[in-house]
């Protein structure tokens, strides 16, 4: 199985929830499930999931980084698509596992099977799920979308958000300035370099500000959690909602929920 010859309508997913969601953002994982047993797909979430090895591996750290990928690759035994709502994560998964054990010729196979079968959420959805949402609320809102910067290299997450975002009616995608230019988070980098981080965040906020959106919805927990909380920092207002919960208000039609800055 590959990304491109996944079944259209497979009975059966892992999904794999990511650090950030699980400490930080639940909401997220929750919706994420709604969404895929909306379509008809049985959820299956392995217990002894953690991290996808990223951190670590960006940071040079290579031996924790396939320490974390090889206790993570015994637990998706079947051969169901794993479905990821995190671009950045889906994009370790895929991409950089396999390098990781390049010389361990059985681990490298493993790697390079299981890579094959992750997908990003909003990909699963528009690409596999093919997913109609012409019965969602019509209430109008304008949102701005953020992907990361990972994400929208390696994964092209930002194609899929905005198909996704395409198919709910009433809402306006509005683009905001230096859209494609990081937020500042990068992980270590925002540990590392902290002033260049939130200024680089400071500018982001000030785009998605002064784009007019209602609020500002993204793929990337970590990604998110910066751009609101910088917002939340400086007292201004700026509403954050990760991409599934925001789909899923719109669905049931309910008023979305996010941050209150």
């Amino acid at each position: 199985m590959t990304p491109r010859d996944c079944p259209s309508s497979p009975d059966d997913v892992y999904l794999f929830g990511t650090c950030l969601a699980d400490l930080f953002g639940p909401e997220a994982g929750v919706d994420a499930v709604a969404l895929l047993e909306r379509e008809g797909v049985r959820v299956h979430f392995p217990q002894a999931q953690s991290c996808c090895g990223q951190p670590a591996y960006t940071s040079g750290n290579i031996e924790a980084a396939r320490s974390l990928a090889r206790s993570q690759m015994d637990l998706f035994k079947q051969p169901w698509p794993i479905v990821v709502p995190s671009g950045s994560c889906a994009g370790t998964m895929r991409h950089h596992w396999p390098l990781m054990f390049e010389g361990e010729p059985g681990l490298a196979r493993r790697a390079q099977a299981i890579s094959e079968r992750v997908f990003e959420l909003a990909e699963f959805l528009v690409r596999v799920l093919a997913v109609d949402y012409s019965s969602a609320s019509t209430a109008p809102t304008k949102v701005a979308l953020h992907t990361s910067c990972s994400a929208r290299r390696e994964m092209g997450t930002r194609t899929h958000g905005v198909e996704l975002l395409g198919r709910l009616p009433g809402v306006e995608l509005v683009e905001h300035g230096c859209e494609s230019e990081c937020c500042g988070f990068g992980g270590l980098f925002s540990i590392k370099h902290p002033d260049i981080s939130g200024a680089m965040v400071a500018d982001k906020v000030g785009h998605l500000r002064a784009s007019g959106c209602d609020r500002v919805v993204s793929a990337d927990l970590g990604c998110l959690l910066n751009i609101t909380h910088a917002a939340q920092f400086h007292d201004l207002r700026l509403d954050g909602q990760h991409l599934a919960s925001f789909v899923r208000s719109r669905l049931e039609g309910r008023k979305p929920e996010g941050r209150d800055r």
